[in-house]
């Protein structure tokens, strides 16, 4: 227990340093090898590299296909058209809910996270530019939009955080509706009113908007992109292809794919350069992330695991909090949701799906915890989609990680407890 809870200190300091966790994960998985009596060679060549290539054969697809379908949105103007179109129609008046919902969007239509944050800044600055508010609080406003309920709780969702729980309790990606919309609409209402709250303490404190330094947001001409409704059409193919048609994930992106490339012919040119840069950034997204489950496949195999899963799986109360509990501190510890969700669901999946037909819980109950609860802790001050958030933004953390925090952080777990008690009640 000693050794475990070692690593993980030490993989949450070195990943909170900015280190790499493609070496991180390995050398804490040392330490465990260490404490833990195993013979450190096969324990990394075998067990740990096991755990790293299972990973990454299940999920490489679905990694670079959606790191290309969201790379050609973007260089089509496609995700921009539809943000310019939503953020006109809602209006600088509400200039916040505009950033929200943008990012709810694109992030519902199966684009990732990061593609959002570059696709909706520029416009975030022009609607806090009219209306005049603190530039502070756009990434909180980008970070309710899309690190919360269209990433964990909105059922049909393509994030991977509402996928990887698939594999492990035989569910779809609309696995407990009634659990995962109580949970959206609660992040989405909490998470305005605080907004709208720090809004007006800093405007009355005389906190207003003010110009980036250096250099601004890029110009781009409008009249240049594509028809917002076209635009619209490839998110959609994907929902409806995945949640309704019911085919596989990576059928659904390539159906998005081809027919983005098809409504954007005439700019057929960029396509294959793309289409590259997008398949080469996926591998850096999907290597960090089964670096981070092959430390779990080592965390399993040492003897304190045994004395860890119990403590875990006796937690008092329902077993969907013990999911919950689990899946927050890996997902924290490895500043990943997607990450730490794996971790937790390969180590303790197969007791939990025994506890649903045991105890008559739905196993769609555990799906939905499983992916709310990641999205809870995973983004600490390491997380990577944070630290991007804020250099794409030009904040630091004393600026804008308040709020970065209570929108995706707090809120996500304090939206875990009704839809648990929910899921307790056979409600899902």
């Amino acid at each position: 227990m000693f050794g475990i809870i070692l690593a993980l200190v030490a993989l949450m300091f070195l990943a909170y340093r900015g280190y790499s966790i493609l070496w991180v994960a390995p050398v804490c998985a040392i330490i465990l090898g260490v404490t833990g009596g195993l013979d450190l060679l096969p324990m990394y060549r075998e067990t740990y590299m096991t755990g790293l290539a299972g990973y990454v054969k299940t999920w490489f697809p679905v990694f670079m296909l959606g790191a290309i379908f969201g790379h050609l949105m973007d260089y089509t103007g496609a995700a921009r058209s539809i943000a310019r179109w939503l953020t006109d129609t809602i209006g600088p008046r509400r200039a916040i809910l505009g950033v929200v919902v943008g990012c709810g969007v694109l992030t519902y239509g199966g684009i990732s996270l990061f593609v959002v944050v570059f696709a909706m800044y520029p416009l975030a600055l022009e609607l806090f530019r009219a209306a005049n508010i603190t530039r502070k609080l756009i990434p909180g406003a980008i970070a309710l939009g899309s690190f919360t309920f269209t990433m964990t709780a909105i059922p049909g969702t393509p994030q991977i955080q509402n996928l990887i729980p698939m594999s492990h309790f035989g569910t779809t990606p609309t696995a407990a509706p009634i659990m995962g919309i109580f949970a959206a609409v609660l992040m989405f209402i909490l998470g305005m009113v605080w907004l709208t709250y720090r809004e007006k303490k800093f405007t009355a404190a005389g906190d207003c908007f003010t110009e980036p330094e250096g250099k601004a947001a890029a110009e781009f001409d409008d009249t240049k992109l594509p028809n917002w409704f076209l635009s619209f059409l490839p998110l959609i193919t994907v929902i409806v292809v995945m949640n309704f048609l019911k085919v596989d994930i990576v059928v659904a992106l390539i159906a998005g794919i081809i027919l983005c490339m098809v409504l954007n012919f005439d700019k057929y040119q960029g396509f294959t350069k793309t289409i590259s840069a997008g398949a080469i950034g996926s591998i850096t997204a999907i290597l960090n992330t089964a670096a981070a489950v092959g430390f779990g496949t080592v965390v399993r195999t040492v003897p304190g695991f045994e004395t860890l899963k119990n403590v875990l799986l006796n937690v008092p109360g329902t077993p969907l909090i013990s999911e919950a509990i689990a899946v927050n501190l890996l997902a924290g510890a490895t500043g990943s949701a997607s990450g730490g969700m794996s971790i937790a669901l390969e180590a303790l999946g197969p007791q939990y799906m025994e506890i649903a037909q045991a105890q008559g819980i739905s196993p769609e109950a555990f799906h939905r915890v499983a992916s709310l609860a990641s999205g809870g802790l995973d983004t600490l001050p390491h997380n990577g989609a944070v630290l991007t958030l804020l250099a794409v933004t030009g904040m630091t953390h004393k600026e804008s990680y308040i709020d970065i925090m209570m929108t995706s952080l707090v809120l996500p777990i304090v939206a875990s407890v009704p839809a648990i008690i929910l899921g307790s009640l056979g409600i899902y």
